[in-house]
C-alpha cells in the first residue's frame, strides 16, 4: 500500500512540475518575445523621428536646425517611455505579477504615477511641457539655469541636458528650472578693455583704435554692429582705460573679443603705444627725492 501510495505521489509531483515548467516556461519565453520586439520597436521609431527631422537637409519638415533637433530629441523621449512603459505593463501581465486592466479602469495613468509616490516625475514632465510650449531654449542654444552655464544638448519632456565649457554634461529634471537666461537669442556684446600708459596721448590712442575698429569690421563676418570706441572708462593706478564696444553673432563674442585683443596689441607694437605694466614708487625718508621701481 506504501508503495502504491508513494508510486502515485511521484507520478502526481512530475505531472504537476511537469505543468508548471511548461506554464512558466511559456510565459518567459513570450516575456522575451516582448522585449525583444520592444526593442525593434524602439530602433525602428528612433530610426522614422531621425529621418523625418533629419538636419543635414534632407528633412521631410522643413525646420530651422535647432527647432528640428530639440523636436526630434522630445520625440525619441516620448517614444522610449511609451515602450518602456507598455513593455512592463505587457510583461507583468503575461508573468501574472499584475493584472493592468482594472488598475487602469479605476485610476488612469496619471492616478497610477500618482499613486506610487511619482509626484516629481509628473512635475518634471509638465515643467519640460511648457518649456517647449513657451519656446524658453532649444537644443544647441547657451543657457544658465540655476548654477549650471553651457550648451543645450538635450531637451526631452521630463530632463535637459546641458554641456559646460569644461566638458562636464549636466543633467537637469525639468521641474528644478525655475530661472533660465537664454544667450543665445539675438546678437551678443563684445566688450573689451584696453590700458594704456598715462604719458600716452589719449587723443592720439582714440583714434588709433577708431581706425584698428574700422578695419577689424571690414574683416570680420561675425560683427554685425561696431567695434565703436566709447572711450576713457576709467583711470587705474598705472593704466588709463580705454572701452571698445561691438555687437556679434550670438556665440561668437568671445571670439571676436579674443581677435580684437590680439590686433590691438600687435597696432600698439607698430604703433609704439606703450601697455602698461605696475610701478611702484618708494620714497627714502633721509632722502626727498623718490626711486621708482618696476614691478
Amino acid at each position: 500500500m506504501l508503495q502504491i501510495f508513494t508510486q502515485l505521489n511521484g507520478e502526481f509531483l512530475e505531472s504537476f512540475f511537469f505543468e508548471m515548467a511548461i506554464t512558466w516556461g511559456t510565459r518567459i519565453i513570450k516575456s522575451l518575445l516582448i522585449i525583444l520586439l520592444a526593442r525593434f520597436a524602439l530602433r525602428f521609431g528612433n530610426s522614422v523621428i531621425c529621418k523625418l527631422f533629419d538636419i543635414k537637409g534632407q528633412s521631410k519638415i522643413h525646420l530651422p536646425e535647432n527647432k528640428a533637433k530639440t523636436i526630434s530629441a522630445l520625440l525619441v523621449s516620448i517614444w522610449r517611455y511609451f515602450i518602456y512603459a507598455l513593455t512592463i505593463i505587457l510583461v507583468l501581465t503575461e508573468l501574472e505579477i499584475m493584472d493592468i486592466g482594472p488598475i487602469l479602469a479605476g485610476a488612469g495613468i496619471f492616478g497610477l504615477a500618482i499613486g506610487f509616490g511619482a509626484q516629481n516625475l509628473v512635475r518634471d514632465i509638465i515643467s519640460g511641457f511648457f518649456i517647449l510650449l513657451e519656446d524658453q531654449f532649444s537644443v544647441g542654444d547657451f543657457i544658465t539655469t540655476g548654477s549650471y552655464s553651457g550648451i543645450v544638448e538635450e531637451l526631452g519632456l521630463r530632463i535637459t541636458k546641458i554641456r559646460d565649457f569644461s566638458g562636464e554634461l549636466h543633467i537637469i529634471p525639468n521641474g528644478h528650472i525655475e530661472a533660465v537666461t537664454n544667450k543665445a537669442r539675438g546678437n551678443m556684446r563684445a566688450l573689451v578693455d584696453v590700458g594704456v600708459a598715462y604719458e600716452e596721448d589719449i587723443d592720439y590712442v582714440v583714434s588709433v583704435l577708431e581706425e584698428l575698429s574700422r578695419q577689424f569690421a571690414e574683416n570680420e563676418p561675425d560683427v554685425v554692429e561696431g567695434p565703436m570706441v566709447l572711450g576713457v572708462e576709467g583711470l587705474g593706478d598705472s593704466a588709463v582705460v580705454i572701452r571698445l564696444f561691438a555687437r556679434t553673432v550670438n556665440m561668437t563674442q568671445w571670439k571676436v573679443e579674443r581677435d580684437l585683443r590680439r590686433l590691438i596689441k600687435k597696432t600698439f607694437d607698430e604703433k609704439g603705444i606703450e601697455i602698461p605694466y605696475p610701478r611702484r614708487v618708494i620714497y627714502n625718508r633721509g632722502n626727498d627725492k623718490g626711486v621708482e621701481t618696476d614691478g
